[in-house]
């Protein structure tokens, strides 16, 4: 018997076409929104972090611990032998010295504050992007020279070929430098075209009295940049009161906000979940109603209202199944395709760019892909199953035989 109304429940799916149809809609939307949502939420959270890496910070940086509580130049490591064993460690593919200093940057026209980054050309590409956007000019080369971000350099009135004065305090007391400007950098990136200045390292180190760096930036490939960091302060590798930080050390604070954020989102999907449970209720009820003359007839010729019940249950959880499955397919063909080519990082970054100008927020956005989505998509079903299975049958249950086949 049980299968029996099993397969009579199938078939009245597709005797109402329509409200079949609607109801799939209904449900596979809702599958497909929070499968979209969070998926964006992690692809902008990742395309952040990789953006900082790249731009601002390093994906891993070999400090020392006593740098990282104080960025001041007289913090900085006491010896670069070590980088040679770093390229040789499992999940760093290149290494380069920094020298971070802060500075006073005059030209003939203004007077501003800036943070200088010491770097050697040769082998800065490996851990920055930077490089890879000089739009005006050329990469430096030798010491002597500066590349500015684009904003910044429009900011203090310079130009290429322009000369440009850097006052740094130093251990020995105030060092000026001369330097002229051979590149400029544009990213489309707020903070970066804003704040950049690259000099090179021998630079930094006259200027500073520093004879090293304050950090190394290893590359490292994404996602592993965590597990790299633990690993190599796990290892006997590094200076003593040196260590490894990912760029999420770096961005505590904003990863921080990010989980709080993420948490503040659950009683908004918990709503939508409702929502949506609500509106797959309402479509069935309203099936119920239009089929009360039917029901009646139905239990009129021997079906009792609890097997009528189980039937209208079962039509709504084949209905509700069969949309969480369409509404899956698409969901992760969509994320799928949204993480593989890059369609709303030029819409992301044109519109939030400007508002989001202390972060790293580049054109390229890809969304994120997890399992985890599935979860949160299925709790959201579930809600809507349990209502439309419990709500339509207990009024089924109820149902008068003779009255209901009176309704019109």
């Amino acid at each position: 018997m049980n299968n029996s109304i099993a397969r009579l429940a199938w078939r009245n799916l597709w005797r109402h076409r329509r409200r079949t149809q609607l109801l799939l809609v209904v449900v596979a939307y809702a599958t497909i929104a929070i499968i979209f949502f969070w998926s964006f939420f992690d692809g902008f959270v990742d395309t952040v972090l990789t953006a900082q890496a790249r731009y601002t910070a390093a994906p891993v940086l070999v400090t020392m611990k006593a740098y990282f509580g104080d960025p001041d130049p007289v913090n900085a490591l006491p010896e670069l032998s070590f980088i040679n064993e770093l390229l040789k460690f499992d999940g760093v593919a290149g290494a380069a010295p920094r020298l971070q200093f802060p500075a006073l940057m005059r030209s003939p026209y203004h007077t501003l504050g800036v943070l200088g980054k010491g770097v050697d050309p040769t082998v800065e590409a490996q851990v920055s992007e930077l490089p890879n956007h000089i739009v005006e000019g050329r990469m430096l080369t030798a010491p002597g020279e500066v590349v500015l971000g684009m904003d910044l350099a429009r900011e203090i009135d310079v130009r290429l070929g322009e000369r440009l004065v850097l006052d740094v305090q130093s251990r020995s007391g105030p060092q000026a430098l001369g330097l002229i400007v051979v590149g400029l950098i544009g990213t489309d990136i707020v903070v970066v075209d804003e704040n950049t200045v690259l000099v090179h390292i021998d630079d930094a180190r006259a200027l500073t009295g520093v004879d090293t760096a304050t950090g190394v930036a290893l590359d490292v490939a994404r996602g592993q940049e965590q597990a790299v960091a633990d690993a190599l302060n796990e290892a006997a590798l590094l200076p003593a009161g040196a260590r490894a930080y990912s760029v999420e050390a770096f961005l505590s604070g904003l990863l921080a906000g990010v989980e709080a954020k993420r948490i503040s989102m659950i009683p908004i999907i918990v709503i939508f979940a409702i929502f949506a449970a609500v509106t797959v209720l309402s479509t069935v009820v309203v099936s119920v109603l239009e089929r009360t003359r039917e029901f009646g007839v139905i239990t009129s010729l021997g079906l009792d209202q609890g097997r009528l019940g189980r039937m209208v249950t079962l039509e709504a959880t084949f209905t509700t199944a069969l949309g969480f499955a369409i509404g899956v397919g698409l969901g992760y063909a969509m994320t799928w395709a949204l993480s593989t080519w890059n369609v709303l990082g030029p819409f992301i970054q044109s519109f939030y760019g400007g508002i989001l100008r202390d972060i790293a927020l580049t054109d390229e956005l890809y969304l994120a892909m997890s399992l985890a989505y599935l979860l949160w998509a299925a709790i959201t079903i579930l809600i809507a199953a349990l209502l439309t299975a419990l709500v339509p049958a207990r009024r089924i249950r109820s149902l008068n035989p003779a009255e209901a086949m009176r309704a019109v």
